[in-house]
């Protein structure tokens, strides 16, 4: 398998995923025409502008989809990276999505570029409620008030308008520049700044596998391109490199 033999050969190698991947696991996508964008404006219901303006309103969004979210089951993409983490065949995973999924299916090394479901913020006192805490408080009431000073949490995901962590995207531009190989799995690469992350691998003398349904704008520069499954094709790499070492590395990470 061709993809099972650039990870063997191209190490380290640095995943980057994206909606597709979380799809597998009946989550929606955002941007196809049948996505959560076709439905709701983002702008409306996932701005930091609108949750200023009117946090109840962004709850209205989120509460069912944090709900649908923690009842997600991790895909055989996710299963089949967090395995070849543990076989030493993948450095860490990059991801966009923010529902747990990749930590939920064992793997360690998990940079979560968009945030996470996994806690919820005031942003007025400060304190972080954990999920499962969150997750109690919607039981009680249609959006979560802070147990210490009684505003709206706000959801520990990033909103349009609202700056990337500046520790986390520049931990994913630095195992995207020491990676052999960076293999996007489930992303269009449309969303910048992680849209980018292809170019400095590429700069850095590395190469590009993508794994998508549909193109992206990397497809002629990447060693290989398969438009499939991510779920079908990660799960046969995962099987055709058990039992095997792989490769010393060819970048320092």
């Amino acid at each position: 398998m061709e993809l099972a033999e650039l990870i063997r050969n191209r190490q380290p190698c640095v995943v980057l995923t994206g909606a597709g991947v979380s799809t597998e696991s009946g989550i929606p996508d955002f941007r196809s025409p049948s996505g959560m964008w076709a439905k709701f404006d983002p702008l409306e219901y996932a701005s930091l502008e609108a949750f200023r303006a009117d946090p109840r309103k962004v709850w209205s969004f989120y509460r069912p989809r944090i709900a649908m979210l923690t009842e997600a089951e991790p895909n055989a993409a996710h299963l089949a990276l967090a395995e070849l983490e543990r076989l030493g065949f993948v450095q860490a995973v990059v991801t966009q999505n923010i529902d747990l999924l990749h930590e939920r299916a064992g793997s360690r090394e998990v940079v979560e570029v968009h945030g996470s479901i996994r806690s919820a913020t005031c942003p007025a006192c400060g304190d972080r409620e954990p999920l499962e805490r969150v997750l109690e408080l919607l039981a009680e009431a249609e959006a979560p008030a802070c147990p210490s000073c009684g505003e709206l949490l706000k959801p520990d995901v990033v909103f349009f308008g609202e700056l990337l962590s500046p520790a986390t995207i520049e931990r994913a531009f630095e195992l995207a520049r020491g990676a052999a190989l960076l293999l996007v799995a489930g992303s269009s690469l449309e969303v910048y700044p992680v849209a980018a992350l292809p170019e400095e691998t590429l700069a850095a003398g590395g190469e590009l596998a993508i794994v998508n349904k549909g193109p992206t704008r990397y497809d002629a520069r990447a060693a290989l391109t398969l438009d499939a499954s991510a779920g079908d094709v990660l799960a046969a790499a995962a099987e055709a490199l058990r039992g095997e070492q792989p490769q010393e590395p060819q970048h320092a990470s």
